[in-house]
């Protein structure tokens, strides 16, 4: 017996879409794209295993180098948040296309020519036009007459800082501090070099969005809101 259904009239009327329905790689254009790689294949050792690989090497290439880039914390500076070991994804479209570095931002940043030929991460707390001090008369940070409290990020004993400062970021500059102060090389270290410890944005690769490692202690990091009520400076940014 003939098990294959054999469709009626009304069967091949009633489906008008089934002969739209097709992939692109079924069309001309299709078959030539599936052509053309197959040649770049037979030309590439290895054949499409190599070239799979060549794309993906490239992708990722050009993933870390414009879109977002993972960083190893190599020290203590910015506990408790971040820990010795761990990586983060660092966002390096966060400041293009106009948008600058805010207070409270997590960034790392080229430190050749300011603080070592390395790269850094630290929060900022100072940005363009920002009077920044410290302390008040309670020990705490200020900015443009703000006190801030830090107590939701600042390492667990530490104080805001044991180096009394009083400094106005310049314009296209950042003033950035660890939050693990006691352990931390920042620009409260640097007040007498050249560039008063500041950090031109330009020297900002992005802002470190993402713990993505260990898994155990993988979160987002947002940006801090003890800096929200601090009013904009002259020339600043809010």
């Amino acid at each position: 017996m003939d098990t294959e259904a054999q469709p009626t009239e009304r069967d091949r009327s009633s489906h008008p879409s089934d002969a739209e329905g097709i992939s692109a790689t079924e069309g001309p254009e299709g078959r030539s794209r599936f052509a053309l790689v197959a040649r770049v294949a037979e030309w590439v050792p290895g054949g499409r295993i190599t070239l799979t690989l060549l794309v993906c090497l490239v992708f990722a290439l050009l993933l870390n180098t414009f879109v977002a880039q993972p960083f190893r914390i190599p020290s203590g500076s910015m506990e408790r948040g971040l820990r010795i070991g761990d990586r983060v994804l660092v966002n390096k479209l966060a400041y293009r296309f106009d948008a600058q570095p805010r207070r409270g931002d997590v960034v790392v940043f080229d430190g050749a020519g300011n603080f070592g030929d390395a790269d850094y991460v630290k929060r900022v707390v100072g940005v363009g036009g920002d009077h920044v001090l410290c302390c008040d008369k309670e020990g705490r940070l200020q900015v443009n007459g703000r006190s801030i409290d830090e107590s939701t990020f600042l390492y667990p004993g530490d104080s805001a800082s044991t180096v009394p400062f009083d400094v106005v970021v310049p314009d296209g500059t950042l003033f950035v501090l660890g939050d693990h102060r006691s352990a931390s090389s920042d620009s409260r270290d640097h007040l007498g070099s050249p560039g008063g410890g500041m950090i031109p944005v330009d020297d900002v690769i992005g802002r470190a969005d993402w713990i993505v490692w260990p898994l155990a202690h993988a979160t987002r990091l947002d940006r801090t809101g003890a800096y929200a009520r601090v009013p904009a400076a002259d020339g600043g940014h809010g």
